[in-house]
């Protein structure tokens, strides 16, 4: 919860289902900090036992350091344990997960490199995204993003893209994240036909395949609203690129408030959105990424971790492979965004 400075409490981890604060990562030393509900529901949901727990994580990084000695990764318990409970502790699985991480900072150099707070607080500034400061009853938090709010002549788009990152690996740190996942709201409100054409096929299949099988999150329903009539061709450039499973996370509300509020109580909603929970504040996130600028820096700003790998033959992200096909489907496509305008 922002304090009276605006800022968002990262220290020790609290009651977060009392909306106190938004909780910290693990100690340098793991010591695990879910509650006795919280270690019920990942053993339920994500198959972890807690006396296994450790065993599953030296599995993994044997795993590491036999089949890929050169990857320069992060291997500490905390780390490690984003990928196995984002793949229900399955060890290739997660191992993949992991290699697919690296990945996408070969294959996307314009959003990693020097990836860091500073570099995006005119995204940030602009109001573009947030994270609302309490999560809801699953103990879910909320990323709150505005499309509307940005114009292409503003900023390229892909630096959103690199604001949403950083969001996304400061909200998965601490374990209550790993466990209970995420919710999206997209607020379409003052979107129109510029918007809609960014991004193309090609950038909405890098965004979709990180966000599903390149980062170790959960993410357990995409709300949209205030989407207008031309939302169908922005759904029809991200739709042929998600999982049956993911696809059938995005619920769209239009105007419909009592809609949202149905999935997303009023307690945890800004007055924007029908809810009691004050203002929307834009800069309570901002400050708390802002202040984590030393952290990605160790994070992002280091040189190629896949330099010197060997990688497997197939992996998520093949570069710019069949580009006029993509190019192809974005001029359809963008018949279909001015019909509908």
């Amino acid at each position: 919860m922002a304090d009276q400075n605006g800022h968002i409490d990262l220290g020790p981890p609290r009651d977060t289902a009392a909306g106190l604060g938004f909780p910290g990562p693990p100690p340098p030393i793991y010591t695990c900090t879910l509650t006795p509900e919280l270690v019920a529901k990942a053993r339920e949901e994500l198959q972890e036992k807690p006396e296994w727990r450790l065993r599953d994580v030296q599995a993994l990084r044997d795993m590491i350091l036999k089949d890929h000695p050169n990857l320069r990764t992060r291997l500490d318990d905390a780390f490690l344990l984003r990928f196995l409970r984002a793949r229900k502790f399955d060890y290739d699985r997660a191992l993949q997960l992991l290699l697919n991480y690296h990945a996408s900072r070969r294959a996307w150099p314009e959003v990693f490199q020097d990836l860091k707070p500073s570099t995006v607080k005119h995204v940030l500034d602009l109001g573009f995204l947030t994270v609302l400061p309490r999560p809801d009853p699953q103990g879910r938090y909320i990323l709150c993003l505005r499309p509307g709010k940005w114009k292409p002549n503003d900023y390229p788009f892909v630096d959103n893209i690199r604001a949403i990152y950083l969001t996304l690996e400061k909200l998965i740190q601490p374990e209550e994240t790993q466990v209970n996942g995420v919710v999206i709201l997209v607020d379409y409100a003052g979107v129109g036909l510029s918007q809609a054409s960014n991004p193309g096929p090609l950038l909405a299949k890098k965004v979709v395949g990180i966000l599903q099988d390149g980062f170790p999150i959960r993410i357990k329903a995409v709300n949209i609203i205030n989407e207008p009539r031309i939302f169908k061709g922005i759904f029809a450039i991200i739709k042929p690129f998600l999982k049956e499973k993911m696809a059938e996370r995005y619920v769209l509300h239009g105007s419909d408030l009592a809609s949202l509020h149905r999935v997303i109580p009023q307690s945890v909603l800004p007055q924007e959105y029908g809810g009691v929970s004050g203002r929307l504040d834009m800069s309570a996130w901002s400050r708390t990424l802002l202040e984590a600028e030393e952290e990605f820096v160790v994070e992002f700003c280091q040189p190629d971790p896949l330099e010197g790998v060997i990688m497997p033959d197939a992996l998520l992200f093949e570069g710019e492979q069949g580009g006029a096909h993509g190019e192809d489907s974005f001029r359809h496509l963008r018949s279909q965004l001015y019909y509908c305008y």
